[in-house]
């Protein structure tokens, strides 16, 4: 066959197709039996009122197609409708990280939780030492079946996103995460989100999906590094010269306690250099610190605001090694043991004070809140943001400045440390001048 002739038949049963179905839209809509029901719904009070026949009235042929574009632009209101609820509800679940919604597809959690923990490192004592049996402590003593898996990510994000994804893969229902870099764990945490995992951000706030978060309030700890720094450095501080340790700039937290502190130090005091320490690393705080010392000279520097006790052990080596003394004050923060130490023999000014047992309590109670599908409107009071989500519900705590004058009534009375562990043979005659210890060597310890 030609292909002439192929199209003309093609046109021609188009042409009919066409004129068929023209002319069915002319006719007068017929009533199906599966129409049947709907119509007698809509029509029935049009009947009892007008009390007419059961027989379809002739004026009833013009309005048919009305009453089929009614019901049409109806269903499609509803649509619409359950459509913007439905899109108002996935808003509120990407909220706060899905708080209070029944977690998975299934419904909430049946049986014993598998909760996993994932903090940044171990060189920071707190973390092996605190945190870690704290959490699992409190999980144990609220659920005890439960079961709790570490890591450490030894200050790597890479080894702490495969962490992350191996404990997913591995079937974990919730996760505490400190993570080692905020913005690198991101994905991280979606596909936690993807696979029905809440993330509960300990201590530091990671980006994404996050659905609760317990720390210390920030901006507070900066203030009182600030604070301390100012009552150190006397009455007319106006023009003494501060350099700032702040903390890794992967780090939210960073940033916050560097707004705290300059809420305070600016204006006061003249802030000559400022450094970001990579990985909050104490030797690159020495290295940092050694710089400063070059550039603005051995007696150029009346006070240093060290982010943390470990930035403060590298800061206070350098200015040793430039033989500077007396030391400048210094500020720090976790009273790491070896700090409280420094701080009782008048190496390092201060230190902040943040009672890991409440912190790592409240993680414990909301990865067993979010595991079992519940809400957390009882342990929760505030609501943070993060550059990713919005609306994070959150505990905040408050940090405590420490000194040599409230160490036996903080760190000690709260069994973080023992009079003998901080009173070592090398720091007895500092123990004692500060009153830790009696004359005779006897502890006072209070705890």
């Amino acid at each position: 066959m030609s292909r002439s002739r192929t199209t003309a038949r093609r046109h021609a049963w188009t042409r009919a197709w066409t004129h068929a179905w023209t002319r069915s839209r002319t006719r007068t809509p017929t009533r199906s039996w599966t129409d049947a029901p709907t119509r007698a719904r809509t029509e029935a009070p049009i009947r009892a009122r007008a009390d007419a026949p059961t027989r379809t009235r002739p004026d009833a042929r013009t309005r048919a197609p009305t009453r089929i574009r009614a019901r049409t632009r109806l269903r499609a209101a509803v649509a619409v409708a359950a459509g913007l609820v439905l899109a108002v509800s996935l808003a509120a679940c990407g909220k706060a990280g899905q708080v209070g919604e029944t977690v998975g597809a299934t419904g909430p959690h049946r049986g014993p939780l598998r909760i996993g923990v994932l903090l940044p490192e171990n060189e920071i004592v707190r973390f092996e030492r605190f945190d870690a049996p704290l959490i699992q402590q409190r999980v144990k003593q609220l659920c005890p079946r439960c079961t709790v898996s570490y890591s450490s990510a030894q200050h790597d994000p890479v080894s702490q996103r495969n962490q992350i994804e191996a404990m997913i893969t591995n079937g974990v229902d919730v996760l505490i995460l400190d993570a080692v870099d905020a913005r690198a764990v991101r994905h991280s945490v979606i596909q936690a989100r993807h696979a029905n995992v809440p993330v509960v951000a300990y201590d530091r706030l990671a980006e994404g999906p996050i659905s609760a978060y317990v720390s210390f309030d920030g901006a507070r700890v900066g203030r009182l590094q600030g604070e301390a720094l100012l009552r150190a450095l006397g009455p007319h501080p106006k023009n003494r010269r501060i350099v700032m340790m702040n903390g890794s700039s992967t780090d939210p937290n960073a940033g916050w306690f560097e707004q705290g502190a300059r809420s305070v130090l600016e204006g006061k005091v003249k802030i000559v250099k400022s450094y970001e320490t990579v990985g909050w690393r104490p030797e690159n705080a020495n290295r940092n610190m050694s710089a400063a010392i070059a550039a603005l000279g051995p007696h150029g520097i009346d006070g240093v605001l060290a982010a943390n006790d470990g930035l403060a052990s590298g800061v206070i080596t350098a200015l040793k090694t430039a033989r500077i003394h007396p030391l400048p004050p210094v500020t720090g923060q976790d009273a790491e043991l070896a700090a409280v130490q420094r701080i009782i023999a008048g190496q390092q000014y201060m230190s902040v004070y943040k009672p890991f047992k409440p912190e790592a309590y409240t993680a414990a109670e909301m990865a067993i809140a979010l595991g079992h599908g519940t809400s957390l409107h009882g342990i929760t009071k505030h609501w943070v943001n993060s550059s990713t989500t919005r609306g994070i519900p959150a505990v905040l705590l408050k940090p405590v400045a420490l000194t040599a004058h409230n160490i036996r009534s903080t760190v000690i009375k709260d069994g973080l440390y023992r009079v003998d562990q901080i009173c070592t043979k090398k720091y007895v005659d500092d123990c004692r001048r500060v009153g830790l210890i009696g004359r005779n060597g006897s502890s006072h310890d209070a705890g």
